[in-house]
């Protein structure tokens, strides 16, 4: 199972751009539209929205991409 997060805790992941570094601002527990696209997420399983530290872009992943920092 992935780990659990919350708001506000400091995490990085993967990108195209290399190792990236974030805050998470929401936690979805069911299914999203983001960016044209449907993320699919449930209790089991949620997906994040993190703000990256550096360019305040956002973004989504599940929790096996993140690790907490």
């Amino acid at each position: 199972m992935a780990p659990r997060f919350k708001v506000g805790d400091h995490v990085s992941w993967n990108s195209e751009a290399g190792r990236v570094s974030g805050r998470i601002i929401a936690v979805h527990v069911s299914d999203f539209d983001y960016k044209g696209y449907t993320h699919h997420a449930s209790d089991s399983d949620p997906q994040y929205e993190i703000q990256s530290d550096k360019t305040d872009h956002i973004a989504a992943h599940r929790g096996s991409a993140l690790t907490l920092i």
